[in-house]
């Protein structure tokens, strides 16, 4: 893979026709090193994120060795990982996945949140009595962009038998939940830590971990989260607090929060109208979020010559497909006297962006390189975000 200093020479040497994934392994790590320095447990990146080899490569780089899989193939792909530890915390799993994950991978953690599912377990499994078990209790979604909630997780005031069940057969007993995507204020969880220890004070059943799950924002235009620190403190602080063993294992889930930073896509300028932009990747390839999800990512224009400068007005955003819902409505704040042949540079897509793209209408198809400046913003301390980013008014 071609590596470049920044999307400018990119740009100057290739003018590429298809779109690019700009992938900065050096984001990845730096965001990973933070959270294993700075979460009190486990970290354990949710593989469904971002499954780019040099973007995971850097995440073990700093440390990473445990993956949040959710299905058959992200169990063989994980366990390609050296030293890879599997949790495959899906809820709902068929039979067959989890019999082949536990007897072919040796995968022992799996979550649950029904009868149901921990008989599926015990059955796919010959009854085995090594199983590390995560009970989801369902949680509030109501700090997060993109609430998650109503598909996963037994309400806490139900959750007794099952947790007492589950502590029956289970080697060591979790419990988890999820605070929703993109979660832009730290009470969502101390409340769902409340809910976790008012759930183990009534049920009076000892537990060996607990999972807070994944939900760490990224850095987009808005809404601005508070500084990862706060999250810590907030998680810190509720851990305290709960009623668990001094050898209980503190697990996160982080996905966005590692990789967001780490991959932008550089597109290019089919044909403007008015205020909007058509360029050739969209809602159906890796911009999904910002036609679907209410992200507005950073963006900015790659041009040359270099020195060419207009003052800055918000555009809208059309993908390349046939398809009017392929739409980004921002807005994008981009040079006045931006148009065709011109490119853009749209940065914190590495969270879900090449995973969700598709190949609808005949699009989908990208370019890859290595950019080795900075991601126009970012979340963690001591690095430095793009100054035309911060001229936005971020």
């Amino acid at each position: 893979m071609q590596r470049f200093a920044s999307a400018s020479d990119l740009v100057r040497e290739c003018s590429p026709e298809r779109p690019v994934l700009c992938l900065r392994p050096h984001a990845a790590l730096r965001a990973a090193t933070w959270f294993c320095e700075n979460f009190p447990g486990t970290v354990v990146y949710a593989l469904k994120a971002n499954t780019a080899p040099d973007i995971i490569a850097a995440l073990s780089r700093a440390g990473v060795a445990q993956f949040d899989v959710g299905s058959m193939p992200e169990v063989e792909l994980a366990a390609g990982i050296p030293g890879a530890r599997l949790f495959f915390m899906n809820p709902v799993k068929p039979r067959s996945a989890i019999a082949r994950a536990y007897s072919e991978f040796g995968v022992r953690q799996f979550a649950l949140d029904s009868e149901a599912e921990l008989a599926k377990i015990l059955a796919a499994t010959g009854n085995a009595r090594d199983l590390v078990l995560f009970v989801r209790i369902a949680c509030s979604n109501r700090h997060s962009v993109i609430p998650l909630e109503g598909k996963f997780g037994i309400p806490a005031d139900d959750a007794g038998d099952l947790l007492i069940k589950t502590r029956q057969v289970a080697a060591q007993l979790g419990i988890t939940f999820h605070v929703g995507s993109q979660t832009v204020r730290t009470e969502g969880f101390a409340e769902a830590l409340s809910l976790t220890e008012r759930t183990i004070r009534d049920t009076g059943i000892m537990i060996d971990k607990v999972d807070i799950g994944g939900g760490f924002p990224s850095s987009y235009m808005a809404p601005e989260p508070p500084p990862l620190d706060a999250y810590m403190d907030a998680i810190k602080s509720s851990l305290r607090l709960l009623p668990v063993a001094k050898g209980c294992e503190m697990i996160c889930e982080p996905g966005r929060a590692l990789v967001a930073e780490a991959e932008s896509v550089l597109v290019r300028v089919d044909a403007r109208r008015g205020d909007h932009l058509y360029i050739n990747d969209g809602a159906f390839g890796t911009l999904f979020d910002a036609a679907h999800s209410g992200i507005t990512y950073p963006a900015r224009a790659v041009r040359l010559p270099s020195g060419k400068t207009a003052e800055l007005q918000p555009f809208s955003l059309y993908g390349p497909t046939c398809d009017s819902s392929d739409h980004m409505p921002g807005p994008y704040l981009l040079p006045s006297d931006i148009g065709e042949g011109d490119y853009v540079e749209i940065g914190q897509i590495g969270a879900y962006g090449r995973v969700l793209a598709t190949g609808f209408n005949g699009f989908g198809t990208y370019d890859e390189a290595i950019l080795l400046d900075e991601p126009m913003a970012t979340m963690y301390p001591g690095a430095t975000a793009s100054p035309d980013v911060r001229a936005l008014g971020r």
